[in-house]
């Protein structure tokens, strides 16, 4: 039995923003690949772009992850749904690992409490988007629609 909606009503615009995170990831990655030119790859600097703290690593993974959502997105069949599903959830244990280790060494990655916020909500939207963009037949739509009304 499914657990999240299946030919959800709205998947058009789901799909539609998790291609914009996926734009906005690439946005903010390529933008701290220019800032952080010429620095360290984990440097702990005051790096800044857009308002978050990042670093060449940073900026790199944004990149990787932002390509990930897109062509993801591209491809559509459920390859979007688990795709955003896993980074959704990435993301948010990436926040949360850059929260505790914000004023540490461990800062690898160069977060800023705006940066940790950014993460949070980016995990958040493509969980969103990941559970309400799954494709699926008739009778799994009707079998998810039965499960959903009994009481």
């Amino acid at each position: 039995m499914a657990h999240t909606p299946v030919n959800h009503p709205a998947r058009p615009i789901y799909r539609a923003i998790g291609g914009l995170t996926g734009l906005y990831l690439v946005a903010f990655g390529v933008l701290g690949l220019i800032a952080s030119a010429g620095d360290d790859v984990l440097a702990q600097d005051d790096t800044a772009v857009l308002g978050q703290g990042t670093n060449l690593g940073f900026s790199l993974l944004s990149v990787l992850l932002g390509g990930a959502v897109l062509a993801g997105t591209a491809i559509g069949r459920n390859v979007d749904v688990l795709i955003n599903q896993g980074l959704g959830y990435g993301g948010l244990a990436l926040g949360l690992a850059g929260l505790a280790f914000i004023r540490t060494q461990a800062n690898i990655f160069n977060f800023s409490v705006a940066t940790v916020v950014v993460v949070m909500v980016v995990g958040l939207v493509l969980l969103m988007v990941g559970m309400y963009g799954k494709v699926g037949t008739d009778a799994e739509q009707d079998a998810w629609q039965k499960a959903r009304l009994v009481l």
